[in-house]
């Protein structure tokens, strides 16, 4: 029988099989080109924003007044120093070259401007919250709603995200949607528009497109889908990007668990109810009322009164 090899000698043979891949599969590989944002800093990044965001919601130190401005001051100077560094790294990497000193006032100039619109965040966000204090009876209060509502959490990098996608950040808003995904179960594009006074009560298994607009008032359960209905595809066979594929979603519309809601084209009108489980594929007027009986297998649909 042959002698057994030593353990160093079988990860050898196990090395050299893994660096042969990386001729054959040099698709996955990202070897000579230019260092990528780095995901365990956008992590942490993002965690420190929720800081700015919710003061005392996510600090071991206690916030109070005589701190607060010199506290918020600090974190807001670590965060766009690490930040910047991250959108220059992207932007480098979209322009397939490793020239930072190119970038660098790009890089300032969006990090800056995306840093400013945290107040107006903060007053979007503080409607949020309200709407699910407001939405869901279980709620006991406010602060139990920032600290333990994934709806909260998600909506809140979503936000920030997607002042980072209108201005054409690469990379980077959905490395934070994708975060927001994995904490929360709510996978939310960052292009999507978001109006005010968002609820995602439960929220695991909801999906919002790139292209989805939802107005203000707008209350989703889990599990909804507003997605594309189909794919446009060129005479080459690609498929046609920057067109609406997404639903857009009217003030004051209430989506229940489970329905799907799909294309670009169709609009769910204000004062809306769609109910669990129904399949929208066309636009629906306002104060429309829709439902599926199970004994019938047949739709309902009536106007409000």
């Amino acid at each position: 029988m042959p002698e057994k090899l030593k353990t160093e000698e079988q990860l050898g043979i196990i090395h050299n099989e893994i660096v042969k891949t990386y001729d054959l599969q040099g698709g996955i590989n990202h070897v000579e080109g230019v260092n990528l944002p780095s995901n365990p800093e956008m992590v942490d990044i993002v965690k420190k924003l929720m800081h700015l965001l919710f003061p005392g919601f996510y600090s071991v130190e206690r916030i109070h007044s005589g701190n607060l401005s010199n506290w918020s001051g600090y974190i807001l100077d670590a965060v766009y120093q690490r930040l910047f560094l991250q959108i220059l790294r992207s932007l480098c990497f979209d322009r397939k070259q490793n020239k930072h000193q190119e970038h660098q006032e790009e890089a300032e100039k969006i990090t800056l401007e995306v840093l400013a619109q945290i107040p107006k965040i903060r007053v979007l966000l503080k409607k949020d919250v309200e709407a699910a204090y407001i939405g869901d009876p279980a709620a006991q209060s406010h602060e139990e709603v920032i600290m333990s509502y994934p709806s909260i959490q998600a909506i809140s990098l979503h936000r920030f995200a997607h002042e980072m996608y209108i201005r054409d950040v690469p990379l980077i808003p959905r490395m934070i949607s994708e975060y927001a995904h994995t904490k929360t179960g709510i996978d939310i594009h960052p292009g999507s528009i978001i109006g005010e006074s968002l609820f995602i009560d439960h929220g695991t298994g909801v999906v919002i497109g790139e292209t989805c607009r939802i107005g203000d008032n707008v209350k989703i359960y889990q599990g909804v889908t507003l997605g594309a209905l189909s794919f446009r595809k060129d005479d080459n066979g690609a498929l046609v990007k920057g067109q609406k594929r997404h639903p857009t979603i009217e003030d004051n519309v209430v989506l229940y668990a489970g329905c799907n809601i799909l294309g670009g084209d169709t609009v769910i009108g204000r004062d809306s109810v769609i109910g669990g489980n129904v399949w929208i594929t066309e636009s629906v007027p306002s104060r429309t009322v829709i439902t599926f009986d199970v004994t019938k297998q047949e739709y309902r649909r009536f106007q409000k009164k």
